[in-house]
């Protein structure tokens, strides 16, 4: 079982149990676990997570919700992003 965990301010708030093909905003909402979201496509950057641990990849080219800047601190965009395994999410936006 591949777990995906939550964390705010470095405390864990929840976890979930990875689903293949399925968005990490769509597992957290599932598990209770409030994202905020605007628009579901990678365009507007609200749901914008950092990777803790674990494989998120990200399309290319990046979405507009997104810029190289914001990968290189580990953030993902969490309704189009699909964890590949077990991954530690913080779910506080890092800016």
């Amino acid at each position: 079982m591949a777990l995906l965990r939550f964390f705010r301010n470095g405390v864990i708030v929840g976890s979930a149990e990875n689903q293949e093909g399925v968005p990490i905003l769509d597992i957290a909402e599932d598990a209770g676990i409030d994202i905020p979201r605007g628009c579901s496509s990678g365009t507007c950057g609200t749901c914008l997570i950092k990777l803790l641990s674990g494989s998120v990849p990200m399309p290319v080219p990046l979405p507009p919700g997104l810029d190289d800047d914001l990968v290189a601190e580990g953030c993902i965009l969490g309704c189009i992003g699909i964890a590949e395994g077990a991954c530690d999410i913080e779910i506080n936006p890092p800016l």
